[in-house]
């Protein structure tokens, strides 16, 4: 696949987990969507990335669209390993907490932070480049301690956030909080049972290369790339 993408952004992250848990080699393509190339438009009007194509087909535009088509297209060839549930109920928590966290912890705490820290370095100050907004990082530092001690609840009344299996759901979960650990903005003491869970994702060798991702003129915490930190 060809992947439009840009490796802070918490769904992009996302993505790159979906395709490496089955093993689907990926050519990535940093993608300034801030300046709204023509060509990205013309096939993507929202703007949204990942964007992905699998051969000559149109693109795969959002994380959950390429979760849903990676599943359907690939998952049943590794039965044993599938990422969502056979169960209906069980695939609809799969999805509601996909959805939470590549759109609501996205929008309530990894995007401001990644937007304020990051982007604003990288987009020209004609596309909103410039100074971090400090009334929107503080709004996002409240807002992670409440979305830690609600993944601390899931943590820890299940064996992983959905329910018995690893799943998607653990992907996009991982992808948001790396992004948030890279900017030393995770409260890792607010509830233990979120940094175990964590250190399991962190050990998969689909998470490495998310590991070796450096930013712009932001260097990563200090314990970003300990698998025990």
């Amino acid at each position: 696949m060809i992947v439009h993408q840009h490796p802070f952004l918490a769904p992009c992250r996302f993505a790159r987990l979906v395709l490496a848990e089955h093993a689907i080699e990926a050519e990535l393509v940093v993608e300034p969507f801030w300046d709204a190339r023509p060509q990205f438009v013309a096939v993507n009007p929202a703007l949204k990335l990942p964007m992905a194509y699998d051969g000559e087909r149109d693109p795969l535009c959002g994380a959950e669209v390429l979760m849903e088509y990676v599943d359907e297209r690939y998952g049943e060839a590794r039965p044993a390993h599938r990422l969502m549930p056979s169960d209906p109920f069980q695939r609809a928590e799969v999805r509601r907490l996909v959805y939470w966290f590549t759109q609501k912890f996205e929008e309530e705490v990894a995007g401001p932070l990644v937007t304020e820290r990051i982007l604003k370095i990288e987009m020209p100050s004609k596309r909103g480049g410039g100074a971090p907004d400090s009334a929107a990082l503080r709004i996002a530092r409240q807002n992670v301690v409440a979305h830690f001690h609600y993944l601390g609840s899931l943590a820890i009344g299940r064996k992983w956030i959905a329910g018995d299996s690893f799943t998607f759901a653990d992907l996009a979960a991982a992808a948001a909080l790396s992004v948030v650990d890279y900017l030393g903005e995770a409260p890792w003491g607010a509830d233990p049972a979120v940094k175990a869970w964590y250190q399991k994702l962190k050990s998969r060798p689909s998470f490495r290369p998310l590991l070796s991702d450096k930013a712009r003129l932001v260097a990563p915490s200090p314990h970003y790339a300990d698998l025990d930190f």
